[in-house]
């Protein structure tokens, strides 16, 4: 596989805010607290992160398909959290 700085770039992008993730949805997980998540905006983020990964399919880019697949994994996980938990 030979990365240039773009894919390069791309990747660390798409590492970090996935990763991001991985607290507010451990805590989530943990604490079955939904009180501090909007529901309008995570389903907004949800169907986001759902295009973009359209979008890398269509164009064949590996870092945001990686990155959204894992992200959308994430934010689907919250997003049924919430529902399942909200008062």
């Amino acid at each position: 596989m030979n990365l240039n700085l773009t894919d390069w770039l791309g990747y660390v992008a798409a590492t970090l805010t996935t990763a991001s993730f991985v607290p507010q949805a451990w805590l989530i997980f943990r604490t079955r607290n939904v009180s501090g998540i909007s529901l309008a905006m995570y389903s907004a983020f949800t169907v986001g992160i759902a295009l973009w990964l359209a979008y890398g399919v269509m164009l064949g880019a590996w870092p945001i398909i990686i990155a959204n697949i894992i992200t959308l994994g994430l934010a689907t996980c919250i997003l049924v959290m919430k529902i399942k938990h909200q008062k």
